[in-house]
């Protein structure tokens, strides 16, 4: 009797090892998500114009705030993991940073000044300032100015010709790349001569003006640019397209642009998680695995969930680093409109998949 008990812990460890963890926070969709710096807290939007923050106890996840200042549903959640401030932003055209005040948050508004609903935001690595695209053919700079201790706005315009969906910061918080509905993919100076100082010259181009546009590169399928992603050493941006397709630049070899039409659904979400390989999640409802191989080349690797009942029970519409780095990462977390956010071990899913190796 031991023996066999012995023996079903055994297996039921291995199963429970090979499984994502899943966080089953919320019955709606999940619009967007972030986590805190320790992975201890979560905020998310499900679907409305609220805010929840979650914190894990032991296993479980509990609502411990909602955040309600805006109006319409909220597009974008970024926590800063070093100030611990969270910024939203939302299809009431505004945005707002909200501080912790003891166990509350408080919210202050920043004036983006544009006149359709945001779509997407995000910190600067150094935290000193954020992006928040949105469907005015812009790009909103966002930083803190302490003469008047609020939040100010600069506009990035040339040559965005429709909404922008996604946005990435270059580690060197000067550039950032975007992806819009005109089927481009972009590198601009973000550079805000008020709050630091003069950029040192990237592979991307050295004159650094505020607002210059790099490079532009045409999704040439024609689908929109959902997701754009920089490497962790900032010299190669990838992108997915709604045409099910993943592209890459890499600066250092004459931006020289790859291009992979899958057969997949449209992919949503994509994030480098090594120096080579890319994850991109989307309406297929599985991770799917991409690499720039020895030979410079951009070539499909695996499919990361080959049960015959999947996690995802709906399409995912985001992925992000969960534990380490684009360079080194550890796991990586999904979310979607089943409601669940997964977090994917790599180390687990080389295990339980043959010959999988992400380096």
């Amino acid at each position: 009797t031991n023996l066999f008990w012995l023996l079903y812990a055994d297996l039921a460890f291995s199963f429970e090892t090979k499984m994502p963890e899943v966080c089953h926070t919320v019955t709606s969709p999940v619009v967007c998500c972030a986590f805190n710096s320790d992975k201890s807290q979560l905020a998310l939007c499900p679907n409305n114009e609220e805010v929840h923050i979650y914190g894990k106890k032991g296993m479980a996840w509990n609502l411990l705030e909602v955040l309600k200042e805006h109006t319409e549903i909220v597009n974008g959640i970024d926590w800063a993991a070093k100030s611990d401030q969270i910024v939203t932003c939302s299809a009431d055209r505004n945005a707002y940073v909200w501080k912790r005040d003891g166990k509350k948050w408080k919210p202050t508004l920043v004036l983006l000044r544009m006149n359709r609903a945001a779509t997407c935001v995000k910190w600067s690595p150094n935290e000193n300032k954020f992006a928040v695209g949105c469907g005015a053919k812009l790009v909103s700079i966002c930083y803190f100015e302490k003469e008047n201790d609020w939040w100010v706005s600069k506009h990035i315009k040339k040559q965005i010709n429709s909404t922008v969906l996604a946005i990435d910061w270059h580690p060197n918080n000067i550039l950032i790349a975007t992806g819009s509905c005109d089927f481009r993919c972009r590198i601009f100076s973000a550079y805000i001569k008020e709050i630091e100082a003069k950029p040192a010259p990237t592979t991307w181009g050295s004159k650094m003006n505020f607002g210059a546009c790099m490079h532009e590169f045409s999704n040439s399928g024609g689908g929109w640019v959902h997701s754009v992603s920089f490497s962790f050493d900032g010299n190669k941006v990838a992108w997915v397209g709604h045409d099910s397709s993943i592209s890459v630049v890499d600066s250092e070899s004459n931006c020289k642009m790859l291009t992979i039409k899958s057969r997949y659904l449209p992919f949503a979400s994509c994030s480098w998680i090594s120096p080579s390989s890319i994850v991109t999640v989307g309406h297929d409802c599985i991770p799917y695995l991409f690499k720039i191989d020895a030979s410079g080349n951009l070539v499909f690797q695996e499919v990361l969930d080959k049960k015959e009942k999947k996690e995802a029970g709906n399409a995912f519409r985001g992925v992000s680093i969960h534990r380490g780095s684009k360079q080194d990462c550890g796991s990586f977390c999904t979310f979607g409109m089943d409601g669940k956010i997964i977090n994917w071990d790599i180390k687990t899913l080389e295990q339980s998949i043959s010959g999988l190796k992400i380096a």
